[in-house]
């Protein structure tokens, strides 16, 4: 029984002397986040890892990692920290099929949004039974108490959804972003209440007291605006999104294309690349359902320059491309796809992190590479069999077959405008992205593909002013010839049916000439008189 109070008193030792170590490192970590410096925030996160690597679940040091995170602008790091806690990613793995809708929308109905909600606010507690009330008993004790200790720890875990919810903003996650900030804002609201503070509902604090070092760091008013002005400017681009996709379902392609538009050329604040390679994508195919290839493959072109393996995207540029028989570029596309899903299966996995939105299932990738495979060979015998020079350009120029000179020099003058190589990289300047790298290597995908789309572009309206060229010449030589045919017909001579003799100027001429010779005589001159009463 002598050995338990050492073994005690040891323990009790090892604890204090981490607990003063793991306080240490708070501290200092604190104060280095004060600094609002980037070198700071770098060397915030090592003593931070320092202090996770003994206690792994203290609150208080993954919240000061996850601000750091987020100060230094690594949002895909505090995603990877927090997947847990995204409601689509929670969504996915809870729905049987495990899948996400082609336009990047949760695959839930209104009952199961509303229970991922509840499920954020309370992930411990189930809503799915509802007991009525009965009389005093240790299990309702027991379940109330239970209640209370969820509660607790919702409280102090309020900090992952404010940051979270910022990071999945950044990252394009929109739907993610607006559920997690208003559940923020929630909670922050009912701990002031419950603090007695008079709060409206439509204004909210994160304001905390630091009491000791290992409780939540206060958050300044600046936070409290930013997650204010990001819930405003969400629910503004989800409802313009919302609306194009209306008028897409309802057949009005040019008004979703507005709709759109606003989206992606509005200057109110750069938006991420995520959500906006999204929205080229959707863009991309009211423009295809109104006839507009040119335009569709340019939206098709930014999307690639944003997510290099949007398999969609890759899709939809390559049909567009067969559409207006261009078949050597449909085909690099259809190669560059199948190679993406090579290594989809090589991997066993799709491609970027987990709480990234694909629109395909990974158990579909085998049939669909099957699929493509096939189609690759198809296009490999057309070409083979010559069928590379007689493009569709008026489809891709998007003007009739007849039309004019000035109908297609309008047209070219537009499509050169919008897709000229120094202008098609001006989209670049909408997006948000996090460091110099990224912005680089986008500006060289959209680049390459936007001179290729140009040169395209030229090349068709070279070919059409050729053809319109031979087209006038052709109808300028039917006009002569018709012409030259009606002088003719004019000059021959008509003959007065039951007449033989012919009833034109030469023969008049003759008639007169006989008359004279008649009066006058043969062999003699005929004088001036005669001549006046011929004339």
């Amino acid at each position: 029984m002598a050995v338990y109070p050492l073994l005690n008193g040891g323990n009790k030792h090892w604890w204090l002397t981490h607990k003063k170590l793991i306080d240490k490192y708070i501290k200092d970590a604190r104060s280095l986040l004060a600094r609002e410096e980037q070198t700071a925030a770098a060397s915030a996160i090592h003593i931070l890892d320092a202090a996770l690597s003994i206690s792994p679940r203290l609150e208080v040091a993954l919240e000061l990692k996850a601000r750091a995170l987020l100060f230094l602008h690594r949002f895909k790091d505090v995603a990877d920290m927090l997947q847990d806690y995204i409601p689509s990613l929670k969504l996915a793995v809870n729905d049987e099929d495990g899948s996400v809708l082609s336009d990047g929308s949760c695959s839930s109905s209104s009952s199961s949004s509303s229970q991922l909600s509840r499920k954020l606010l309370s992930p411990g507690r189930d809503f799915s039974s509802c007991t009525s009330f009965k009389c005093f008993s240790l299990s309702e004790l027991k379940k109330k108490v239970m209640a209370g200790i969820c509660k607790n720890s919702d409280k102090d875990k309020q900090w992952r959804y404010v940051v979270l919810g910022q990071a999945c903003c950044h990252l394009g996650l929109m739907e993610d972003a607006l559920l997690l900030l208003q559940t923020g804002k929630r909670l922050a609201t009912a701990e002031f209440r419950r603090q007695s503070i008079c709060w409206s509902d439509d204004s909210f604090s994160f304001l905390l007291s630091e009491s000791s070092p290992s409780s939540s760091p206060p958050l300044n008013v600046t936070e409290c605006e930013t997650v204010s002005r990001l819930l405003a400017h969400t629910k503004l681009i989800l409802r313009r999104r919302a609306a194009a996709f209306a008028a897409f379902d309802a057949g009005h392609f040019c008004e979703s294309i507005r709709h759109f538009s606003k989206i992606l050329d509005g200057r109110r604040r750069p938006a991420p690349p995520g959500f906006l390679a999204d929205c080229y994508m959707h863009r991309a195919a009211a423009y295809r359902s109104a006839g507009k290839f040119a335009e569709a493959i340019a939206d098709c072109n930014k999307t690639l320059a944003l997510e290099p393996s949007c398999i969609h995207a890759l899709e939809t540029r390559a049909a567009l491309l067969e559409t207006v028989r261009c078949l050597p570029d449909s085909l690099h596309d259809l190669e560059h796809l199948k190679i993406l899903y090579n290594t989809i299966l090589r991997d066993r996995k799709l491609p970027g992190p987990p709480w990234k939105r694909h629109n395909v299932k990974y158990r579909e990738i085998p049939g669909k590479l099957c699929v493509l495979t096939s189609k690759s060979k198809f296009l490999k015998r057309r070409i083979a069999d010559g069928e590379i020079g007689n493009a569709d350009y008026y489809g891709l120029i998007g003007v009739r077959r007849g039309c004019t000179r000035s109908e297609l020099d309008r047209a070219n003058l537009l499509l050169c405008l919008r897709h000229k190589p120094d202008k098609a990289l001006s989209f670049i300047e909408r997006c948000d992205f996090s460091n110099q790298q990224e912005i680089d290597s986008v500006k060289d995908r959209a680049k390459m593909s936007s001179l290729l789309l140009y040169r395209l572009i030229q090349k068709g309206y070279s070919v059409l002013t050729a053809t319109i060229a031979e087209e006038e010449q052709r109808k300028k030589m039917m006009v002569l010839t018709q012409k030259s045919t009606k002088t003719v017909e004019e000059y021959q001579p008509v003959e007065k049916p039951g007449s033989t003799a012919y009833q034109g100027v030469f023969c008049r001429d003759l008639a007169a000439v006989g008359n004279l010779l008649s009066r006058t005589g043969f062999n003699q001159p005929i004088s001036m008189k005669y001549e006046a009463l011929s004339c």
